[in-house]
């Protein structure tokens, strides 16, 4: 059982060493954070953000309409991903959460206009309510410029 045990961890600190994934990250700040959360973490090449919702930063207030929201939400993943070092067209994978999955045809018409090139991998689901009660919410992982 101890051999068993004993490997595993060679295993994994290897696998943690040649993933290049020391441990170590660190906390993006954007002067916008609440303080409960951060905005991303970057660990390695890659950002993880917290899901962003469309509230704009100088007015503390969501826009009426998902298109409006959803323009805001870009806005503040970009400011988000500036901060940590990429941008948008570094995004790898996207979530999305929906509050009406009746939003979902208006989000693919205007969804791939924000990349250049090839949109990243995405996953869509609808959910019972979101924050402030937000209509998307959106959440990347990309990589480092």
């Amino acid at each position: 059982m101890n051999k068993v045990l004993l490997a595993f961890a060679a295993i994994s600190i290897l696998a943690t060493y040649a993933s290049g994934q020391t441990g170590k990250r660190r906390a993006v700040k954007t002067g916008t954070s609440n303080g409960i959360f951060s905005p991303a973490i970057v660990t390695g090449d890659l950002i993880y953000t917290s899901g962003q919702i469309g509230i704009d930063p100088k007015t503390s207030q969501l826009p009426d309409g998902f298109e409006a929201q959803l323009e805001q939400v870009f806005k503040n993943l970009t400011t988000v991903l500036e901060a940590s070092g990429s941008d948008i067209d570094h995004v790898v994978k996207a979530t999305v959460f929906l509050a009406d999955m009746n939003d979902y045809n208006k989000l693919n018409e205007l969804y791939p206009k924000k990349f250049k090139g090839d949109p990243p991998a995405r996953t869509c689901v609808q959910v019972a309510r979101l924050p402030r009660d937000a209509r998307v919410e959106i959440e990347v992982v990309a990589v480092l410029k």
